[in-house]
């Protein structure tokens, strides 16, 4: 896993060493990620704390991509959700900075449990809805969605797949950071360090 991981960033350009992450901070980061782990099992698909804010800015993508359309309106919610976190941790992996990394990329994928249970509502609609607008007018995303593509009989096949997707991109950030501990010492370049370039 960590092989591929590693062979992930040489592709992507990044070949400046992580900034060193204390032995402690990773132990402390796993401690979390773990808890974590378990808490979110233990619900069982339910609502978690991280959800609310994982709402908010649901909401807020209906809000900003409306202004492209109904339709990506309609997909902006979760366009977003993904997005936020996902743009975050790219950031810190340009930055090399291990813990901001792999705190947003597991939270990235902690968003697609939450969808994934959202989906998995589309067509019997128990879940309640929260809208900026009108509550009268409120359309279930994923109902709509899945309509329009002609696959809501498959919505629970969907959601089942995405939320695998979740629970295995969580595990495997986890795993990466456990693989720190092996190599919690390294240093930038001493090149980079002094302003040298070739």
């Amino acid at each position: 896993m960590r092989e591929f991981f590693d062979s992930m960033m040489e592709l992507s350009g990044a070949t400046e060493p992580w900034r060193p992450l204390p032995r402690w901070g990773v132990i402390a980061w796993l401690i979390f990620f773990l808890w974590f782990l378990a808490y979110a099992f233990s619900k069982h698909g339910g609502f978690l704390f991280i959800d609310t804010p994982n709402m908010v800015v649901h909401e807020g993508g209906h809000a900003l991509f409306g202004w492209f359309g109904e339709t990506l309106g309609l997909w902006g919610g979760t366009i977003l959700q993904w997005l936020v976190p996902l743009l975050l941790a790219i950031y810190f992996f340009h930055q090399r900075q291990v813990a901001g990394f792999v705190f947003c990329l597991f939270f990235f994928f902690e968003n697609w449990i939450y969808t994934a249970t959202y989906m998995a509502d589309a067509r019997v609609m128990e879940l309640p809805l929260v809208t900026l607008g009108d509550p009268e007018f409120a359309k279930h995303d994923w109902n709509t969605i899945f309509t329009n593509l002609g696959v809501l009989q498959y919505d629970t096949l969907i959601a089942g797949i995405v939320r695998f997707g979740g629970w295995a991109g969580m595990l495997g950030c986890t795993a990466w950071l456990a693989s720190r501990l092996r190599k919690p010492g390294e240093q930038p370049n001493p090149e980079m360090q002094s302003g040298k370039s070739f």
